[in-house]
């Protein structure tokens, strides 16, 4: 994102929404920046999804406002708005040209067909489709009517572009390929994304914010940085990535080392004694868990920089030393982020 892009151009002010007597949404604040990449991530049943189809107009909040560019749209239907959604199913027309399919929001609204096909010429090209404009949807991949529906979203330039799992069908390599274009696109154009996902690692890589849902209210808004390295919860410290708590101390796997029983530690580092329980190696990195002695556990991830000759460095039952530098312990909840909007 632009540095220069702070405007606001998203904002909920005390929205909640229920469902019978579930609460979705309990009096949530939030501001997405103009040109950002925001994500919005959570489990199942968070609020994540209610979040978005309240900004997109797809339901009418209970309580609050909802402002799109500093106008309340609360009480708006979604043709209203300047938005377009992105669904995990695509919603293409089967029958239709990838071109008729992109142009069709532009024919709807009444532009002459050689001025919205040629937009649509135009949008198709930004997702790399162009020489596939004759094609069927059913004569393409999943990671191709993926980018017709983004160009299908696009082509009237919303201001904001709102994507709900969108690549949640896609198979892990295509899904990566598409993660990477989607953060392209978006920094081509300067639309402001507003992502919805439940896979921590595609919000760490993709975003330029992320607001961490939990039982419809907001844990924490962030930079990736800021919520990995500093979160303000225990629920978002184990939500993002693999966590070590020890009290009130994070402690994040990848910054721990292993050391045989005998040996010294550093200065300046933190240390426990322990027993191997579980080795696991997943070529790039071994998982190894140590059963504390004073009780509890520790995971530590290390990367196997050295070839392994036939058998990890440290196995069940070799007795071991975690140890870490002090400027790695995160104390939970003294993050200067948690409720930052």
């Amino acid at each position: 994102m632009d540095g220069t892009m702070q405007a606001p151009i998203v904002q909920l002010e005390g929205v909640a929404k229920s469902y019978g007597g579930t609460v979705a949404l309990a009096r949530v604040e939030l501001t997405v920046r103009a040109g950002e990449f925001f994500t919005l991530l959570g489990p199942s049943g968070s609020g994540k999804t209610t979040t978005l189809r309240l900004i997109a107009g797809f339901e009418r909040p209970d309580a609050g406002r909802i402002f799109l560019d500093g106008q309340d749209v609360a009480a708006l239907p979604p043709f209203e708005r300047a938005v377009n959604t992105v669904f995990q199913d695509y919603a293409l027309f089967p029958h239709l040209t990838l071109m008729e399919n992109v142009a069709y929001g532009l024919r709807a609204k009444k532009m002459p067909r050689v001025k919205a096909h040629e937009a649509a010429r135009r949008a198709l090209a930004a997702v790399q489709l162009e020489d596939f404009a004759v094609r069927k949807p059913t004569q393409l991949s999943g990671g191709q009517r993926q980018r017709v529906a983004l160009a299908r979203a696009m082509v009237n330039r919303p201001r904001v572009l709102l994507l709900d799992e969108p690549l949640g069908a896609l198979d892990l390599k295509l899904r990566h390929q598409m993660q990477q274009e989607l953060k392209h696109l978006q920094f081509e154009t300067g639309i402001t994304f507003i992502y919805v996902t439940h896979d921590q690692d595609e919000a760490l890589s993709m975003s330029d914010r992320i607001a961490v849902f939990n039982h419809g209210k907001i844990e924490q808004v962030g930079t990736p940085i800021e919520l990995y390295e500093r979160p303000a919860s225990a629920f978002v410290a184990n939500f993002l990535g693999s966590s070590n708590i020890l009290g009130d101390t994070l402690l994040r796997p990848e910054k721990l080392h292993l050391v045989p029983r005998a040996h010294a530690v550093p200065e300046g580092f933190e240390k426990r004694h322990g027993m191997v329980r579980e080795a696991i190696y997943f070529g790039a990195v071994t998982r190894t868990v140590v059963a504390l002695e004073d009780g509890g556990t520790l995971q530590v991830m290390e990367a196997n920089i050295v070839p392994v000759q036939g058998a990890l460095r440290f196995v069940v039952g070799d007795a071991v030393t975690v140890a870490w530098p002090r400027a790695a312990a995160v104390t939970i909840g003294n993050s200067d982020n948690k409720g930052e909007q």
